[in-house]
């Protein structure tokens, strides 16, 4: 049974890392102009509620991260770009650092939290993540990526229930987003196997 469990436990934990960081290092616009409280993202959000076109939903999520991603000062931009490229090419520190610089310099930048509670997940320090999310999520509160986070750093810790809630949190918003159902499927076939 322990290998079932830690079976499972690795198939939900390399799916979904591996699609949390796919939607966490999505591009960066060259013109900012948006942010977290951009009038459209109400529209984009109800098309991820209520559309079942796959082409419509990736059109959706992609606007959404664009506009979470941008932002209207050109400085703060250059440096979102910077920490992106840095987290591309696995330079965590490096990261981190410019994260630091981007939330210092505008700590009402939703996507900035978000980029930071990555780095910090990959770099094993699950409290100062889970901060993070904290952070977006008080000034994002459909941030469907910092919620797949919040699933990735219980899993980190086993903390298997809150992680089921967090992908609950994530389909309530996000209904479709890719892989959530099939790694809760997994979460609760683990959290089955437990109980016998």
């Amino acid at each position: 049974m322990g290998n079932i469990r830690a079976y499972l436990f690795r198939r939900i934990s390399q799916a979904f890392l591996a699609a949390f960081l796919a939607v966490s290092l999505m591009g960066v616009p060259d013109v900012a102009q948006a942010d977290q409280n951009d009038p459209r993202l109400d529209r984009l959000f109800a098309v991820l509620q209520t559309s079942d076109d796959e082409r419509e939903l990736d059109v959706a999520q992609s606007l959404i991260w664009d506009i979470w991603i941008t932002h209207k000062d050109h400085t703060v931009a250059r440096l979102m770009r910077r920490g992106i490229f840095a987290m591309a090419n696995a330079r965590n520190d490096d990261a981190l650092q410019i994260f630091d610089e981007l939330i210092a310099a505008d700590p009402g930048y939703a996507e900035a939290w978000n980029k930071r509670a990555t780095i910090y997940y990959l770099l094993g320090n699950y409290p100062a993540s889970q901060a993070d999310i904290d952070s977006t999520l008080a000034l994002e509160p459909f941030h469907f990526g910092a919620l797949s986070g919040r699933a990735m750093v219980h899993l980190a810790q086993q903390e298997y229930f809150q992680a089921r809630s967090a992908f609950h949190a994530c389909l309530e918003i996000y209904p479709a987003m890719p892989g959530v159902r099939e790694n809760l499927r997994l979460l609760e076939q683990m959290l089955e196997q437990r109980a016998i």
